[in-house]
């Protein structure tokens, strides 16, 4: 995927290059991002459209499509993370279970956060699902970003200025 990535950006002339090198593992995270915001946006609206088809109030279909849409986006945002944006250099069955286990447990805080925005937003305050949704999956995103750099794959640099040793 990086050696797509980096055949495409290659296409462009230098000083845009050089601004996708200098800042690469954000806009990887923002192209990632994209998709999984794309992965949770389908996921919800599928189950949306389930949980009113089954008569199912706001309340519960705000909650519940939150939670199918989380559920989605945040399997598929490991994957990619853990690949191609933070590198990560976990191996072995602890390491990879104490990495996964951080990564969800993050995405379970901003879970809390999104289901918060969802329900004042859209059950309590009335404002459209579409609006209230983008607004909650933006604050979402910078949350994720701040909590894989800080707490999840935090060992990149470190472990790749130790030559990998880590």
């Amino acid at each position: 995927m990086q050696k797509l990535i980096r055949a495409i950006v290659n296409i462009f002339p230098k000083p845009i290059r050089d601004i996708y090198y200098k800042y690469e593992e954000k806009w990887l995270y923002l192209f990632f991002g994209v998709l999984t915001t794309a992965v949770s946006f389908i996921s919800a609206g599928i189950s949306k459209n389930l949980l009113e088809s089954a008569g199912m109030g706001t309340g519960a279909v705000s909650t519940l499509s939150t939670v199918i849409s989380w559920i989605c986006a945040v399997t598929f945002a490991y994957v990619t993370n853990r690949l191609w944006v933070f590198e990560s250099h976990a191996s072995g069955a602890k390491e990879l279970t104490a990495e996964a286990l951080s990564f969800y447990g993050g995405r379970v805080f901003t879970l809390l956060t999104e289901m918060a925005i969802m329900w004042l937003g859209y059950s309590v305050l009335s404002f459209n699902y579409w609006i209230t949704k983008i607004a909650a999956n933006v604050i979402v995103l910078i949350l994720n970003y701040v909590i894989s750099k800080i707490f999840v794959f935090r060992n990149k640099e470190s472990a790749a200025a130790n030559g990998g040793n880590e």
